[in-house]
């Protein structure tokens, strides 16, 4: 028996870790995926979440949904339900029992354990912005395609940020990579960057299986502990109107066969790709949704499967999307109930239409958020950086958004609410009384370094201390706490057996040609 070799760990630090100079840039709230125990708003009476739940249905069972893909039409045509050309029409007797085989809640565990995070069960976790296809920051001032050096700096805020759980999918396209290997690249850097549950692309079988091996590999562990238990997760767009496409319908099926995390999210703007009202808009996209989630839970009874919600509406002047509107959050609201009725985790998004981080950003970014909060959301994709409608990401935007995760996560954080009685705290108001102040108590002495939340980017100092201060607005100091924590930045230790693993992984794969592309 030969002895196993002495894996050594490559350099690098915990996230949180700012700098190789040993002192932090922010002083950031700790690792602490927050649980959302306030009660969900629901918009919609118990009549009105039937009435939505049978337009469902109804368009699942009259009109179909077109899986644009051979093998999933054989799946469902085995499975009973109607299937003329590339459309499939299932009975809601059928769509309820697929639904009731799928966990109310699961986890996913990356490569470092202390990083798992539970879909479901209360918890709300946020993520970093993905897919855009350009960058904006103020060194430039203006947008750009993206690069790999830029996707590489959020993976670095992505991992350095304490309120971002997980790493969803490219947070800027790098269009200086070529399609054919870009997914390799991207999750080397993910995976050696970042230590937090990751995302894969369905896009084929190449792309898909590459990832899932590369995590494989990551974590250390043979193909039936991959297997045993989710250790990523893919996100699926519908082509909305009433389709899957093709590729993405090929990696949900070999995901779903090796019992990872799927979330399926139809991209409905109401007035465009579904009806202009928003329970039209809504129905439209659960029957989309779980049109997906039947053919997963058929192929592999009890997969780890979540909805999600994209549901939005356009500027019917210029058909432009709006995020952030009023519609987009009751829409999320809406889809919350829906989701609980269905006994399904919820994925919603923190986006906004502004195409800088100005005003109208964050106003648009708040509504979005607060909508996941208000909706029970259990993940929130593009938590952090999106601008444009998911066309333009941007670090300062970021970092921006990460002061507000951090007010939610404190907003959350159950200690607030103690009516223990030392949180009472009678006995000290009868010792202060009617002309003293508690700044001197005991009782204060002993709470206030952590009695209030502590920003890392708003300024509280009156106008004179600002001004003299330097007179910085908060996208400029948003801009230097970004570069700061790129230019300090340690990335999480990885094994070197397994580090060397993974980069051979790749160049073998780039050798061999990586995904086929059409150019």
């Amino acid at each position: 028996m030969t002895e196993k070799p002495t894996r050594r760990k490559r350099s690098g630090g915990r996230a949180g870790n700012a700098s190789r100079r040993g002192t932090a840039v922010i002083e950031q709230s700790p690792w602490n995926p927050p649980i959302n125990t306030d009660p969900p708003t629901e918009p919609l009476p118990p009549e009105g979440v039937e009435a939505i739940h049978d337009a469902a249905m109804r368009i699942l069972e009259e009109i179909g949904i077109e899986f644009l893909n051979p093998e999933a039409l054989e799946i469902l045509r085995k499975a009973g339900c109607t299937v003329r050309g590339e459309n499939v029409r299932m009975g809601r007797d059928f769509v309820m029992e697929m639904v009731g085989r799928a966990p109310a809640s699961w986890t996913i565990t990356p490569r470092n354990p202390a990083r798992r995070i539970t879909m479901g069960e209360g918890h709300i976790l946020f993520g970093n912005v993905s897919s855009p296809p350009n960058y904006w920051d103020m060194t430039l001032g203006r947008k750009l395609p993206g690069t790999r050096e830029m996707c590489r700096d959020f993976l670095k805020l992505s991992q350095y940020f304490n309120c971002i759980h997980f790493v969803g999918g490219y947070p800027t396209e790098p269009q200086d990579v070529h399609a054919s290997v870009r997914h390799l690249d991207v999750l080397y850097d993910k995976l050696t960057l970042t230590d937090k549950v990751a995302h894969a692309y369905a896009l084929g079988p190449e792309r898909i299986e590459d990832v899932m091996e590369m995590v494989r590999i990551a974590g250390g562990l043979s193909h039936d502990e991959f297997d045993a238990s989710p250790r990523m997760y893919t996100n699926i767009n519908s082509t909305s109107p009433l389709k899957h496409d093709h590729p993405m319908l090929d990696g949900w099926m070999r995901l779903a066969r090796r019992g990872q995390g799927l979330i399926v999210t139809p991209f409905t703007l109401a007035g465009a790709m579904a009806p202009v009202t928003m329970a039209g808009a809504v129905a439209q996209s659960l029957a989309e949704s779980l049109s997906a989630v039947a053919l997963a839970q058929y192929m592999h009874p009890g997969v780890p499967t979540a909805i999600g919600t994209f549901t939005s509406n356009v500027d019917m002047k210029t058909g432009a999307p709006a995020f952030g509107t009023p519609e987009y959050m009751r829409a999320t609201q809406m889809s919350g109930q829906m989701a609980r009725f269905y006994g399904l985790p919820l994925r919603s998004s923190g986006v906004c239409a502004a195409n800088v981080p100005d005003a109208q950003a964050m106003w648009e970014s708040m509504n979005s958020l607060w909508a996941g909060v208000q909706s029970g959301s259990n993940m929130v994709y593009h938590a952090a950086g999106w601008l444009e409608g998911g066309l333009i990401a941007s670090p300062e935007k970021f970092v921006m958004d990460c002061e507000v995760l951090q007010q939610v996560q404190r907003y959350l954080d159950p200690v607030i609410c103690d009516t223990s009685p030392e949180a009472l705290a009678v006995d000290t108001i009868a010792e202060v009384g009617p002309t003293g102040h508690f700044f001197g108590t005991q009782h204060t002495q002993d709470r206030y370094t952590h009695a209030f939340y502590q920003p890392f980017l708003s300024d509280w100092r009156n106008y004179e201390a600002w001004e003299a201060a330097g007179a910085i607005w908060t996208t400029e100091r948003a801009h230097n706490v970004y570069k700061a924590i790129v230019a300090g930045f340690e990335p999480p230790p990885m094994e070197d057996a397994i580090h060397e693993e993974l980069s051979d992984f790749v160049a073998r794969r780039k050798h061999e040609g990586g995904a086929p592309t059409d150019f």
